[in-house]
C-alpha cells in the first residue's frame, strides 16, 4: 500500500480507521446528481451537508440531545455512529470537515511526500512533490524514510506514516516542523522540514516510447474530470491510453463520471440507491469511444476510481489490468448536527452498469499483473491497437 501526506484518516476516529477515506463524501448522492432526495433546492457535492435521511436522524437527535444536557454533541454522535457497525460511518468536527473540502478542491498541509511499505515493513519514498518542502530539502524517490519526530517507521501502515508526517495528533499547521529520518544508500541523516500549504495536482500525463499516453489519476478532485478529458483530446489520434487508477483512494463522483464521459459517447456509468430510491448516473456525449484503452488497478484502487473502473469494463471501453480493487461501493450522505460537526452514514450502494455489486468484493481485472503491471499495460494496449 502507498500513500501521500495529503491523504491521511481522519483524526478523530480509529476503528477501522487506517483504510478509511480521507474523502469522507466520496460517494455523497448529492455528488452524483447535485441534489439529494427530499432537497428541492439540491446541496452541491462537497459544500453544505444534507438534511438528516433515515438513519441520520437518529444520530441528529442523540447530538441535539447531548447538546440540550450540556454534554458534548459530537461525542454522543460516535456513540450514535458506532453502533451502526459500519466502519465508513463517521462523524468530523467542523474544522475536520472543511479540512476535507479543502483536499477536495486540492489543496492540504504537508511536506510534498509520497510514500509505499515496502517488503519487510521498510517506508520507501516514491516521489517528491516539486517545489515541496521535500523537495527543498534534497529528499528524493527512493530514500528511505526511517523516522518521522523521532518515531521509528518501519513497519508501521503508510496510513499512520502519513498521519505524522502530517501532523494529525496535533492538528499542525503550516509552518510547523516536523524532522525526518532519512537514509540513502549508506548515508543516514535528520532533516527538519517546514510543513506548507501544498496544492496536489491529481492528474498527470506523461507519454511513454512508444507513443502511449500515460493519465494517472491519484483521486478525484475538483476538476481532475476534466483534465482527463483534454489529456484524452490532446493524445495522439494513433495513440491509445492507459489510464492509472493503482492507489486511488476515490474523490467526487462527479469528476469520476466526468472522466468516464472522455472514454464514452454518452450512455450509463453507474446506478446507485439511496434509501431504497434508485437513480442513475451517465456520461455525456462526445467522448472518444474508440481509441484503445487499458485500466491500471490495484488493492487501493477503491470507491470513485472502482465506479469508473466498472463503467469501462462493462461498456466495453477499456481492458482491466493489474490486481483486485478495494471493494469500496457503499453511499455516504452528510447532515450538520447541532454544534456544526458532520455526521457521514452509509444510505446506500452503487453499482456497475451491468448490475455488478463492487462492495466488499472489489473489481477483478481481466488479466492479473503485479509488480510489472505497466509494462503489461503496454503490452496489451499494442495489441489493442493491432
Amino acid at each position: 500500500m502507498s500513500g501521500r501526506d495529503l491523504f491521511c484518516q481522519p483524526r478523530r476516529f480509529g476503528r477501522g480507521a487506517a483504510l478509511t477515506l480521507v474523502f469522507a463524501s466520496v460517494l455523497v448522492a448529492g455528488a452524483a446528481t447535485g441534489s439529494l432526495p427530499g432537497d428541492e433546492h439540491g446541496t452541491p457535492s462537497g459544500t453544505t451537508p444534507s438534511a438528516p435521511v433515515g438513519s441520520q436522524q437518529d444520530v441528529a437527535r442523540a447530538a441535539a440531545q447531548a447538546m440540550a444536557e450540556g454534554k458534548s454533541p459530537i461525542e454522543a454522535a460516535e456513540r450514535a455512529v458506532s453502533r451502526s457497525g459500519n466502519r465508513w460511518d463517521a462523524v468530523y468536527s467542523r474544522g475536520e470537515y472543511e479540512e476535507f473540502q479543502e483536499a477536495l478542491d486540492g489543496e492540504y498541509t504537508g511536506v510534498g511526500l509520497s510514500a509505499r511499505r515496502e517488503r519487510g515493513g521498510r517506508i520507501e519514498v516514491t516521489e517528491v512533490a516539486t517545489g515541496s518542502p521535500a523537495a527543498e530539502a534534497g529528499i528524493r524517490a527512493g530514500d528511505r524514510l526511517r523516522s518521522v519526530d523521532g518515531r521509528k517507521v518501519d513497519g508501521r501502515p503508510v496510513t499512520e506514516v502519513v498521519s505524522l508526517l502530517r501532523g494529525d495528533a496535533t492538528d499542525a499547521d503550516a509552518g510547523t516542523t516536523v524532522r525526518l529520518g532519512v537514509e540513502r544508500g549508506t548515508r543516514a541523516w535528520t532533516q527538519t522540514l517546514r510543513r506548507a500549504r501544498l496544492s496536489t495536482d491529481s492528474v498527470t500525463v506523461r507519454t511513454l516510447a512508444d507513443g502511449a499516453t500515460v493519465i494517472r489519476i491519484a483521486a478525484f478532485t475538483k476538476g481532475s474530470g476534466e483534465v482527463v478529458r483534454e489529456a484524452v483530446r490532446q493524445a495522439p489520434a494513433a495513440s491509445g491510453v492507459v489510464l492509472d487508477l493503482r492507489a486511488n483512494s476515490g474523490g467526487l463522483v462527479t469528476e469520476a463520471v466526468s472522466a468516464a464521459s472522455a472514454f464514452l459517447d454518452g450512455g450509463l456509468v453507474a446506478t446507485y440507491d439511496v434509501d431504497g430510491e434508485q437513480l442513475a448516473l451517465h456520461a455525456e456525449p462526445g467522448g472518444d469511444s474508440t481509441r484503445p484503452v487499458v485500466a491500471l488497478v490495484d488493492g487501493g484502487t477503491m470507491s470513485a476510481a472502482e465506479l469508473l473502473t466498472g463503467a469501462l469494463q462493462d461498456r466495453g471501453r477499456a481492458v482491466v489490468v493489474g490486481s483486485r480493487t478495494f471493494g469500496k461501493g457503499s453511499v455516504q450522505m452528510p447532515s450538520r448536527l447541532p454544534d456544526g460537526s458532520v455526521a457521514e452514514l452509509t444510505v446506500g450502494h452503487y453499482r456497475t452498469p451491468s448490475g455488478r455489486g463492487v462492495d466488499g468484493r472489489g473489481i477483478t481485472p481481466d488479466l492479473e499483473a503485479g509488480e510489472r503491471a505497466l509494462q503489461r499495460a503496454q503490452t496489451v494496449l499494442a495489441g489493442l491497437g493491432r
